[in-house]
């Protein structure tokens, strides 16, 4: 056994191998790697083994993977395809050497890319600078059978400004129900931009000229992304885990008919928490400044009456919203008391 000396010491290789907890192998190895140097290891190509394909075998190999009939195919079913056929060119795992080589050992087929959406980043600081809009379905008096309700929203103050049911979704209905909105409203060319998701309403062609010629800009939420129209959303929510909402709606007209009673509720009688506990009438009207003003007088007089019961501070009435975003910048802090998310 081969041995180490030093100072007149003599050890074996495996007592020192234990010893160091390393397998005998490693010292071999660096003991070979240091009698050899790495300008010699370099100066020595490897040799080709005699089983390898010629160059003229690997670009035969290679012409034949590029043939349409085997574009789709893996090069499993090509190995099994050309024996079935008395051919045999090479392994398969010999393929897939020759299109690594190529870098094509992967989909070889011209591939559909997806654009890259970015997240809209819209603001509203005042109404009617930027609304959304949605479809629902509700269920109607049997299975299968629903009606749609066609909701617009201004996304600063909440405030429905236009809504519909219908017993189908149709781009046309949408068109009518944007354009009747924005003439009772007053939109101005270039005042307003309308959100929505990807819906084939959303996006069709006649609701698009009709936002061309009343100089409405459009966006759209990203593929797939129910976050990027969230305030249409919360509103379905409200509507839907209303007690007073039922499993389903007899007729078109039941549906009309609790429509009308909850979106008069909604707009003129519901606190929103994000408005500062006002109504969306008050804020797309301009009336929630002087009803805040008015809170301030009954928290003052309270305050006044019974200081003891207000331990840190003075009560005041909360704050009203400032901005209304869809997808702040992530710059913007979250945590900012004036702006509504």
């Amino acid at each position: 056994m081969a041995t180490i000396t030093e100072h007149g010491a003599r050890c074996g290789i495996g007592a020192l191998s234990t010893a160091l907890g390393l397998p005998t192998a490693t010292y071999y190895r660096h003991q070979k790697t240091f009698m050899t140097s790495d300008a010699e290891q370099r100066a020595t190509p490897r040799a080709t083994p005699a089983r390898a394909l010629r160059p003229e075998e690997r670009t035969q190999v290679l012409s034949v993977l590029h043939e349409p009939r085997f574009l789709d195919l893996a090069p499993a079913e090509v190995y099994a395809t050309l024996l079935d056929e008395g051919t045999y060119h090479c392994s398969e795992r010999t393929m897939y050497r020759v299109l690594a080589a190529q870098d094509e050992a992967r989909e070889r087929r011209a591939q559909r890319r997806h654009p890259i959406y970015t997240a809209p980043e819209l603001l509203a600081t005042a109404p009617n600078q930027l609304w959304s809009w949605d479809i629902t379905k509700l269920k109607g008096p049997v299975t299968w059978s629903w009606y749609h309700l066609y909701v617009l929203l201004d996304v600063f103050s909440r405030y429905v400004v236009g809504w519909m049911i219908a017993p189908r979704e149709s781009a046309a209905l949408a068109e009518r129900l944007i354009a009747k909105s924005c003439e009772r409203q007053g939109i101005r060319r270039g005042q307003l931009t309308l959100h929505a998701d990807r819906g084939s309403s959303m996006t069709s062609k006649p609701v698009a000229l009709l936002l061309a010629d009343l100089g409405v800009t459009k966006t759209h939420s990203r593929p797939h992304v129910s976050n990027d129209n969230p305030f249409s959303e919360a509103q379905f929510k409200t509507l839907k885990y209303r007690p007073d909402f039922p499993e389903r709606f007899g007729s078109i007209e039941h549906a009309r008919a609790h429509g009308a009673d909850f979106f008069g509720w909604y707009n003129t009688e519901h606190r929103h928490s994000g408005l500062g506990l006002h109504t969306p009438f008050d804020v797309h009207f301009g009336l929630a400044e002087a009803k805040r003003a008015h809170r301030a007088v009954v928290l003052a007089a309270a305050y006044a009456a019974t200081p003891e019961r207000f331990v840190r501070r003075p009560p005041t009435p909360a704050l009203l919203p400032t901005a209304a975003w869809i997808n702040p910048p992530k710059l913007l802090s979250a945590s900012s008391e004036d702006v509504v998310q």
